[in-house]
């Protein structure tokens, strides 16, 4: 059974003030601590695992370190490294890494920014590309989706909005006081009048690729789950129309979906 905490909660104003005097707080006591902190951690790890526990002691530093690069730098790592409508770096929760890779598959590197991620490959094949982190809090350039993937008969589940061209997979956004297992199970039974079973979930994946309308969003990630359910299928016709879509269909649901469909093909799922 999956359920996920949901730890994103929205920024509360502060006044600006504060912030500026936090940051020189912090200074101090990274200034008084982290010498006598980082000695400690050494030796801990030392007598605990020994080369293995200090190899992991320092990468946890090293991730810390690029989180607080990708804040720091951001502005100026914006401007060199990447083109315009890119994915901005700057997420407190996200390693520079990270950011890197995803504008790796958006293409939205610039020169110099395709060439530090060559000379990352170098170090570490695909390096950016495999520290894509999926679990950050969410920005005002990804969309947070949750999805619910049912198949019968090799056959997908889907929706045709009323008025719209495209179909779309059964779920909603990501709340930031719900877990995903709340979320999901009200939006599909707003949608489809069903009750997902709780006890029967099961994650399959987290998916991202470029928004369809691009602005402001850059990114859209699906969280999806199977999972069984009690009821009977409806959906109200001012909303849309039930479908069940076969891989040939592959072009008529957003980028996103379409990768969602290429994992149920390659898996034997989906026809």
């Amino acid at each position: 059974m999956i359920l996920k905490k949901q730890v994103y909660k929205v920024d509360k104003k502060v006044n600006p003030l504060i912030g500026i005097l936090l940051f020189f707080i912090s200074i101090f006591l990274l200034t008084l601590t982290l010498p006598l902190g980082f000695i400690y951690g050494i030796f801990h790890g030392l007598f605990k695992k020994g080369i293995v526990g200090l190899s992991e002691y320092l990468l946890e530093i090293a991730i810390s370190i690029d989180q607080l690069g990708n804040v720091g730098m951001q502005h100026l790592l914006n401007v060199l490294w990447i083109k315009k409508g890119g994915y901005k770096f700057g997420n407190r929760d996200e390693t520079i890494s990270s950011a890197l890779g995803r504008n790796n598959k958006l293409g939205t590197l610039t020169k110099f920014g395709s060439a530090i991620d060559q000379l990352l490959d170098l170090i570490d094949k695909n390096h950016s590309l495999n520290s894509i982190d999926y679990y950050i809090e969410p920005s005002t350039e990804i969309i947070d989706q949750l999805k619910w993937i049912h198949i019968v008969d090799q056959k997908l589940l889907a929706i045709k909005p009323a008025g719209n061209t495209k179909y779309i997979l059964p779920g909603g956004q990501k709340e930031p006081k719900e877990s995903d297992v709340m979320t999901l199970s009200r939006e599909i039974k707003n949608e489809l009048g069903i009750i997902l079973e709780i006890s029967s979930f099961e994650h399959l994946g987290i998916f991202e690729a470029r928004a369809d309308d691009n602005k402001p969003t850059i990114l859209v990630r699906s969280t999806c789950y199977a999972a069984q359910y009690t009821g009977t299928l409806t959906i109200m016709p001012e909303v849309g129309e039930i479908f069940w879509l076969h891989y040939k269909d592959r072009e008529k649901v957003s980028e996103v979906d379409k990768l969602i469909f290429d994992l149920l093909k390659d898996s034997g799922q989906l026809i």
